[in-house]
């Protein structure tokens, strides 16, 4: 329980981006402890992603909750928000000063793009491994098994977006795309 606690509070503490850019050392970090296959943790964040609340906290959560049950999923839920909290109100009484240091806001703006990298690199590891069925420590060979259920629902979602926004000159609302994949899984898978 020791170990759920601190993982996720490392987690929480080296992470920044917000829950999109913590994804992937959740991932790295559940995997290397095997407390999840590479699968369960693909369905904990699709679970985590159309849940509401922040995705990080909900996949703390929920990998809490399979490795000690309720008490586990509230010690990975506290290890993963305690340092954002902690820092948020530090930040709260310091951060007017602190942004008049230029090396602040270069440090800002620093971060930024690294934050961008690792949201997008998250986004095209879970792209290969859902749709491409690659999984990592494998080689390209050995794994290349296109899932075509799930291109089908990825595009047709896509199509929907680029259409509601011809139409209607605004993003669609990410409830609704959320439902109506899940209503494609349901007729697909």
């Amino acid at each position: 329980m020791l170990e759920l606690f601190l993982v996720f509070l490392k987690i929480g503490a080296v992470s920044f981006g917000g829950g999109y850019g913590m994804i992937a050392l959740i991932k790295e970090e559940c995997l290397s402890r095997n407390w999840l296959t590479e699968s369960e943790m693909l369905n904990f964040i699709g679970v985590a992603e159309s849940t509401p609340g922040p995705i990080a906290v909900n996949i703390a959560t929920f990998v809490g909750s399979s490795q000690e049950g309720f008490l586990g999923a509230l010690i990975a839920t506290l290890g993963v928000i305690l340092p954002s909290f902690i820092i948020i109100l530090i930040i709260v009484k310091i951060f007017s000063e602190l942004l008049k240091y230029a090396g602040v806001k270069a440090f800002i703006n620093g971060v930024t793009p690294s934050i961008t990298g690792l949201i997008l690199s998250t986004s095209i590891l879970l792209f290969m491994s859902l749709m491409l069925g690659m999984r990592k420590n494998e080689s390209i060979v050995n794994t290349f098994n296109i899932n075509f259920d799930y291109i089908i629902i990825f595009i047709t979602i896509l199509i929907i977006t680029i259409i509601y926004k011809k139409i209607f000159n605004k993003n669609i609302n990410p409830i609704i795309l959320i439902i109506f994949s899940g209503i494609l899984g349901i007729i697909f898978l």
